[in-house]
């Protein structure tokens, strides 16, 4: 999708948030939620709604991405960073680009903070389109960092050993991801990736290693961020007990069978709250998709397109 505009949101809080436009500038609006947290959005992102005509608007959350200040830098305050501040940064976008109504498009994480983004403003989002879906309640993370230990037990044992096998795992992590020294968050930084490339290892479709690079500063800046939320599960409250709010919308929950890092009960669980809401699960995929799961969301696409 070709660049319309792009810019830096000033927040009034530090905090300068990258955006840019692409697509049909006559098109429907829409907004892409990128996963991690602290993912940033990447080239590619750009094609999500490929197929349909939208006016996408993207954006780094912050401290990642080309957003400013960087959560590389130890320096920068993480006080500032909740799902609560990144709602009113989406707030602040869709008004700033004047937008009325705008379809939310959210993966992985990005489902958290749409659904909860969506709870808080329903009257501002036309439809939803959500793959890989968590909710980052309790029940989840707990899942995701020591339940499918089960399945890696060596791994685990890695993993954990590096924070001392401490009783919370993300807390600690989140601990040595604030440490001054910069050896210390990338050996912090490198052990969490290799725990997270290990969950999904097990499936078919998709790059080897998505986490496990070279660990620079947005790799850095990306556990950081993720730490930081997982220890607050997410900064949210119970997304699912609070479904109904999403009654109205549209939506269409696109969900991987083999997906070992987000299980798919929590889908099926908020498609059965959610009367609106059209669960797809694709039995060949896992978290990172496949052939058959990236055509569920070209029709998702077309389906909700002008």
């Amino acid at each position: 999708m070709e660049l319309l505009d792009h810019g830096l949101l000033d927040t009034g809080d530090g905090n300068r948030v990258y955006w840019e436009v692409v697509g049909d500038p006559d098109g429907k609006p829409a907004v892409y939620l990128h996963g991690g947290p602290g993912a940033g959005c990447s080239v590619n992102a750009r094609k999500a709604l490929a197929g349909g005509r939208y006016r996408l608007v993207l954006f780094d959350q912050r401290g990642c991405g080309r957003s400013l200040p960087h959560a590389s830098d130890p320096a920068v305050d993480m006080s500032v960073n909740t799902t609560e501040h990144l709602i009113a940064d989406m707030e602040k976008l869709r008004e700033h680009l004047g937008v009325e109504k705008w379809l939310v498009f959210g993966g992985s994480w990005g489902t958290t903070l749409g659904v909860a983004y969506a709870q808080r403003h329903p009257e501002r989002v036309s439809e939803m389109i959500l793959i890989a879906v968590t909710l980052a309640s309790a029940r989840e993370l707990d899942w995701l960092y020591k339940g499918v230990s089960r399945f890696f037990p060596e791994a685990w044992e890695r993993f954990s050993a590096h924070v001392g096998n401490a009783p919370d795992v993300v807390r600690a992590y989140a601990d040595l991801m604030e440490d001054p020294d910069r050896a210390v968050r990338e050996q912090a930084a490198a052990e969490w990736c290799r725990w997270e490339d290990t969950v999904l290892s097990l499936e078919n479709h998709g790059k080897p290693d998505v986490f496990s690079s070279h660990v620079g500063d947005d790799v850095i800046a990306m556990v950081r961020i993720i730490a930081h939320y997982y220890a607050n599960l997410g900064f949210v409250d119970d997304l699912l007990r609070d479904a109904g709010k999403l009654a109205g919308i549209p939506a269409a929950l696109i969900h991987g069978r083999r997906d070992l890092s987000c299980p798919a009960d929590t889908a099926y669980a908020l498609a059965r709250a959610w009367p609106d809401a059209e669960l797809t699960l694709v039995d060949d995929a896992g978290h990172k998709g496949s052939p058959a799961f990236v055509e569920a969301v070209h029709t998702a696409v077309r389906r909700f397109s002008p």
